[in-house]
């Protein structure tokens, strides 16, 4: 029985480990409820396609292992924000939420250990995920194998606000397409493939053939990218550099936003205000950037369909997911192909790059 349990430490830690804590949670309490959430103000702070949230108890709360503290995370609240959320201050990986009215927090699972264990946490809900053609990763994981995941258009611990986020979104030109974080500070446009630009043999790489007016897209599952925006799941669009305005500087620091390289030759960047993926460069990639899909205001699709081309064969570093959470990422995997099949007639995979 539950209730005879003994009490499961847990650990937690962003990628660059200037947080660092534990939360101990008694058995009766155990498994976790781990909430997937398509709210636009999880979207637009995590540069993510959702938020992966557990709440814990209401009298469990984090604790931090010196030299970690609340002093190493940047705090962020906005207008209609009935909590405070925590991200790294150095690489910009979110922590979770605390509420302003009872401090009861709501954890990002994607960054502690046992993820894959389902004793210990489950994926049991997807919430403010519309189902209106605005579409989202709940689409890709309908289940979790063969054990369904409710669709919600609410939930406890968001503004009740926050959906109609993801009912409104900035009326753009169909040859431009907003990209900004939560709190506006990064804020650029991205431009579609022009025509001198799919002549060009040497870009072929970057865009398909008979979809030339949209850029690639895909999802991605890296342990780096799980632990500078505390989401299982990073979803990216490849864009040359030449096709955002205003023009990124070669530092690619716009408005507010941070630099953090988590491995060498390779930088990010992140909103130092609300926490927003931004960007994503490499050495081997020169000229190109990976933007955040979280961060895209299509009015007509939160997967940006009318721009991206999405890679539905295959999940970018797929055996890292396994490692991590083999449950969710063979059933995202799986979903993934699934929708593809559904929406295209077709699975397409193709090289990045």
């Amino acid at each position: 029985m539950a209730g005879d349990r003994e009490e499961k430490t847990l650990t937690a830690a962003c990628h660059c480990r200037s947080v660092h804590f534990t939360v101990t949670v008694p058995g009766d309490a155990l498994p976790l409820d781990v909430h997937l959430c398509h709210c636009s103000v999880c979207r637009y702070t995590h540069g993510a396609l959702c938020s992966f949230h557990a709440p814990l108890p209401k009298e469990i709360h984090p604790e931090f292992i010196s030299p970690s503290g609340l002093d190493k995370l940047t705090r962020y609240t906005h207008s209609q924000s009935k909590s405070t959320r925590f991200f790294c201050s150095n690489c910009g990986c979110h922590i979770g939420d605390r509420d302003h009215i009872n401090g009861r927090w709501v954890v990002s699972s994607a960054i502690f250990d046992h993820s894959g264990d389902e004793t210990v946490w489950r994926i049991s809900s997807h919430i403010y995920a519309n189902g209106s053609t605005k579409g989202g990763l709940f689409e890709f994981v309908p289940r979790i194998m063969s054990r369904e995941v409710t669709l919600s258009n609410s939930g406890n611990q968001q503004d009740e606000t926050a959906m109609q986020g993801n009912l409104k979104a900035p009326e753009c030109d169909d040859r431009s397409l907003r990209a900004e974080c939560h709190c506006g500070g990064v804020s650029f446009n991205i431009s579609r493939p022009s025509r001198d630009f799919v002549d060009d043999l040497a870009n072929r790489k970057w865009v398909l053939e008979g979809k030339e007016d949209k850029w690639l897209g895909a999802l991605d599952v890296c342990d780096d990218c799980r632990l500078v925006s505390g989401t299982n799941v990073a979803a990216w669009m490849f864009v040359p550099v030449s096709y955002i305005s205003p023009s990124p500087p070669d530092n690619l620091l716009i408005g507010s936003s941070k630099r953090y390289s988590s491995s060498e030759e390779v930088v990010r960047t992140f909103c130092g205000t609300c926490g927003a993926v931004v960007f994503y460069s490499c050495s081997d990639r020169p000229g190109v950037v990976d933007i955040a899909v979280g961060i895209l205001r299509d009015p007509k699709s939160v997967l940006a369909e009318s721009w991206v081309v999405w890679r539905t064969g295959r999940i970018a570093h797929f055996k890292d997911g396994i490692r991590y959470d083999p449950v969710f990422t063979e059933s995202l995997g799986e979903g993934l192909q699934l929708w593809g099949k559904e929406r295209h007639g077709e699975v397409l995979d193709f090289v990045i790059g």
